[in-house]
């Protein structure tokens, strides 16, 4: 844990809130941002990834705040940003809501507990984040939120259903608050990775991940994310981050397409 900044002091230095951080796309995350400088709020269920995790950022000369936060717990939320804000010294300028499952399979072959347990997660974890976290976006001039969405949200994919579902209701959350909270001047982003390489995706087998194969690494997208939250000169509002070439090819197909084409490509490369 990080000593906070005294009562009445505003730190000047940028901060990230992360969830998932302690392994996969959040642990290679907050080492990136960490690097850049930036006071780090790492939170997960996994305490000693968390450990190592804060002496790895320590060693780049950056500090931190760590927590064991559930994101499906509300009061855990809470709590662990009230802590970060006292630590971080009164700013939030980038949430990052990367926490999430994914279970492959037959979706009939599913318990609902099965389903549920990843719109739980997925969904409900990320509204708990945007919920409890607007208030310290909104004193922060220029607060960011990255959300992790899927290159699963641009089409349904068979044997990833409900998970591609959780993306889609995530995809959804992200283009209307970005529109809804622009008046707050707090810009809302989704990250849109193919299969990453990470235990999440170990041992998937599905008819895309055998066509596509899982390449992108966890360093891939924490570079995406930390390069969506810096300056740039775009001549349009960029909501939508596309990671890697197939996801960027599926993502462009999917807008110039007919929807019949875009399910006959999904089609063959899930082999359904």
């Amino acid at each position: 844990m990080s000593q906070p900044t005294p009562a009445g002091l505003r730190s000047s230095r940028s901060t990230v809130f992360i969830t998932g951080a302690a392994a996969g796309i959040g642990r290679a995350t907050a080492l990136t941002f960490a690097a850049a400088g930036y006071h780090v709020g790492a939170y997960d269920i996994d305490e000693t990834g968390l450990a190592s995790l804060a002496k790895e950022i320590a060693a780049k000369g950056s500090t931190s705040t760590t927590g064991i936060l559930d994101v499906t717990d509300t009061a855990q939320f809470t709590e662990r940003l009230k802590e970060f804000d006292e630590a971080a010294g009164g700013r939030l300028d980038v949430l990052i809501n990367n926490a999430g499952i994914l279970i492959a399979g037959q979706f009939a072959e599913q318990a609902i507990e099965t389903h549920r347990k990843q719109f739980d997660i997925n969904v409900g974890g990320v509204l708990n984040g945007l919920l409890e976290a607007f208030p310290y976006l909104k004193k922060t001039r220029g607060a960011q939120v990255v959300n992790l969405c899927s290159a699963s949200a641009i089409y349904g994919q068979p044997e990833l259903a409900t998970y591609g579902a959780t993306k889609f209701a995530v995809r959804g959350l992200t283009e209307a608050l970005d529109l809804e909270w622009h008046k707050h001047d707090i810009a809302v982003k989704a990250m849109w990775p193919l299969f990453v390489q990470t235990a999440m995706t170990k041992g998937i087998q599905t008819g895309t991940t055998g066509s596509l194969g899982i390449k992108l690494t966890a360093q891939d997208v924490a570079d995406a994310i930390f390069k969506s939250t810096q300056p740039a000169k775009r001549i349009y509002h960029k909501v939508h981050f596309p990671v890697g070439l197939p996801s960027k090819a599926l993502s462009m197909g999917s807008r110039f397409s007919p929807v019949w084409l875009t399910r006959e490509v999904n089609r063959r490369l899930s082999h359904s």
